[in-house]
C-alpha cells in the first residue's frame, strides 16, 4: 500500500540538534516549503535512531505518517538521505504501522505513572546490588524470583535495538510476539528469557525495593523507586512510518539477523 497524496508545502521537517541535520533541514525546508506540525500531512525526521523515536512519540498524539532520512549514525529506522526527488520518494514509501507498549508504573511511595514505549520497557537495578524481581504472565507467576541486573520486554521494531545488544531474539514484525530478554540474569544462571503472545499481560513486582531500588523506563522516559510495573501492547494508539520501497522495516529486521 502506497502513502501517496504528499506535495509541496504540505511536509514538516524536524531535525536533531546537530549542525549536519539542522543544515539539512534548512535545504530542504527552503526547496520544499514547511507546513509546520500542525498543518502538516507528512513529517521528514531528519538524524539518527534516536531522534526518529522521538519524533513518533511526538506523532502519537496527533498521526501523521513519518519519513526518516538519516543525518545520524547507524539509522536502522531511517532512509537514506537525498535532496533530490523528495516527493516522489514520499508517495512511492511503504507505511508499517508500529504499536507502542504501555507501561504502568507504581512507586515506593504510591505514585501511578504511565509511558508508552516504541522500543522496549526495561527495568534497571538503581544500586550496586542486583535486582530480585517476581514475573507474572497473564495472572500466573511464571518466575517466582529473578536475580539479575535488569529485564526488559520488547516490542518486534524494538527487538533489534536494547533487546539484541543483551543477547534477546530478533523477531519479525509479522511474529505477533514480544520478547522478553534478562539482563545480566545472575539467578536462575540459565535463564535467557521468553518469546510471550502480543495480546500478553506482564506485571514485574520488585522484591527487597528498599534494598534493592529499581528505577522503569520506557524508551527514554524513566521512573525510579518502582515496586511494580504491568507491560502490555496497546493496539489503540500507533504511528505510522514510511521507508522506501525494498527498504522496509521487515527486511531490514530479516537482514539483521543475518549481519555478522
Amino acid at each position: 500500500m502506497s502513502a501517496g497524496g504528499f506535495a509541496a508545502g504540505r511536509i514538516c521537517f524536524l531535525a536533531a540538534a546537530t549542525p549536519l541535520a539542522v543544515a539539512a533541514r534548512a535545504r530542504l525546508a527552503a526547496r520544499y516549503g514547511d507546513a509546520g506540525f500542525e498543518q502538516a500531512a507528512v513529517v521528514v525526521a531528519l538524524g539518527g535512531d534516536g531522534f526518529m523515536l522521538e519524533t513518533l512519540h511526538r506523532v502519537l498524539v496527533r498521526p501523521v505518517p513519518v519519513y526518516g532520512m538519516n543525518r545520524g549514525s547507524v539509522g536502522f529506522l531511517m532512509n537514506a538521505f537525498a535532496e533530490d526527488a523528495l516527493i516522489a520518494r514520499l508517495n512511492a514509501a511503504q507505511p508499517v504501522r508500529l504499536n507502542p507498549l504501555r507501561m504502568h508504573a507504581v512507586t515506593a511511595a504510591g505514585a501511578v505513572d504511565e509511558a508508552l514505549a516504541l522500543n522496549e520497557v526495561s527495568l534497571l537495578r538503581q544500586l550496586h546490588q542486583t535486582a530480585r524481581l517476581r514475573i507474572t504472565i497473564d495472572g500466573t507467576v511464571r518466575l517466582a524470583e529473578l536475580i539479575c541486573d535488569g529485564i526488559l520486554v520488547s516490542t518486534p521494531a524494538g527487538s533489534t535495538a536494547y533487546n539484541l545488544s543483551a543477547h534477546g531474539p530478533i523477531v519479525p514484525l509479522s511474529a505477533n510476539l514480544l520478547p522478553m530478554t534478562p539482563i545480566s540474569a545472575f539467578r536462575p544462571r540459565r535463564w535467557r528469557g521468553a518469546l510471550l503472545p502480543s495480546g500478553a499481560e506482564v506485571l514485574f513486582e520488585i522484591l527487597e525495593p528498599d534494598k534493592r531500588p529499581v528505577a522503569a523506563v520506557a524508551d527514554s522516559y524513566e521512573v525510579r523507586d518502582v515496586v511494580s510495573v504491568a507491560v502490555s501492547l496497546d493496539r489503540s494508539v500507533g504511528a505510522a512510518v514510511l521507508f522506501d520501497p525494498d527498504q522496509g522495516l521487515s527486511e531490514r529486521i530479516i537482514a539483521e539477523q543475518f549481519t555478522v
